[in-house]
């Protein structure tokens, strides 16, 4: 009898001490789905990551491929003067006020499209680079299949709803990162903070590109049907990690999911250690207690 409860005791003792390799205790997040993507492509966190949902703004990702493709193939160049149809003009919310018939810089758009996530730049700019924007959403749809994002379909160039258009976590890591791969000139557009129009300034508040530190382009999205999605690169250590979250409940939780998630990775890769709690002492918790009961 003895030794069994030698036995047993030893077996609650090994379940209670965590071996000396066990892995960072993944937080949890409110978000339907998440990734986070290390340096070499692996998957550090996946949260139905597959799963097919709304992708808002995040659309205008390709958006901003196909134009970088046609600046660097020299079909367009930053500097031309774009004329804004009435469909762009009209297009619903969120604008940056362009008027029908003026004439507006293709880097304009370009930044009303990645830092103000401006609909009618996005309509703008998908007119002159497809001619119409049909034909344009039909380009979307190619490059989509050329890149191999299987599980994206897109019904417009700026994520206003429609039933045809979704995407999943997936695949809006692989075009963030093939975006940010392929035409460096993205980085700065995404990573922009400030963007002025006809005197009214567009700025993005948003305490991710400065903690957990690291990140350099940002895209946000958000409507009813998809929730708040954010697609992240943030670079530590020289490398490159690649973040989707989508459909969180607010935009406040979106980024703590992002924040948690990235210091998640940085901690499970090595280049960030993780915070160690304070083993609670006798005196400092005499000390919490005379505090807790002073009027």
């Amino acid at each position: 009898m003895f030794r069994v409860g030698v036995a047993l005791l030893l077996c609650l003792l090994a379940l209670m001490i965590p071996p000396a390799d066990a892995e960072t205790q993944a937080p949890r997040f409110s978000a339907e789905a998440v990734l986070l993507i290390d340096p070499d492509g692996k998957v550090i966190y996946a949260k139905n990551a597959e799963t097919e949902r709304a992708p808002a703004s995040l659309v205008k990702l390709m958006t901003l491929y196909l134009a970088c493709e046609d600046i660097d193939a020299g079909r367009a160049d930053p500097e031309e003067m774009v004329t804004v149809s009435r469909h762009a003009a009209t297009v619903g919310r969120y604008r940056m006020g362009l008027r029908t018939g003026e004439q507006v810089p293709l880097r304009v758009l370009l930044e009303g499209v990645a830092i103000a996530s401006a609909n009618d730049a996005a309509s703008a700019l998908a007119e002159r680079l497809g001619g119409d924007e049909p034909s344009f959403v039909a380009r979307m749809n190619d490059k989509a299949r050329e890149l191999g994002l299987t599980g994206t379909r897109f019904a417009n160039p700026h994520g206003l709803p429609d039933a045809i258009q979704r995407s999943n976590a997936r695949d809006m890591a692989a075009l963030t990162g093939r975006l940010i791969q392929d035409y460096p000139m993205s980085r700065p557009l995404l990573g922009g903070q400030t963007f002025i129009y006809r005197g009214r300034v567009y700025a993005r508040h948003i305490s991710l590109f400065s903690d957990p530190g690291g990140v350099q382009a940002l895209k946000t999205g958000f409507t009813q049907e998809a929730g708040y999605n954010l697609a992240v690169s943030a670079w530590r250590g020289g490398q490159q990690f690649l973040m989707i979250v989508l459909g969180a409940r607010t935009r406040a939780q979106s980024f703590l999911d992002a924040k948690k998630l990235l210091h998640y990775g940085f901690v499970e890769t090595g280049l960030e250690a993780e915070a160690v709690k304070p083993v609670p002492t006798r005196k400092s918790v005499r000390a919490r207690r005379a505090t807790a009961t002073r009027p």
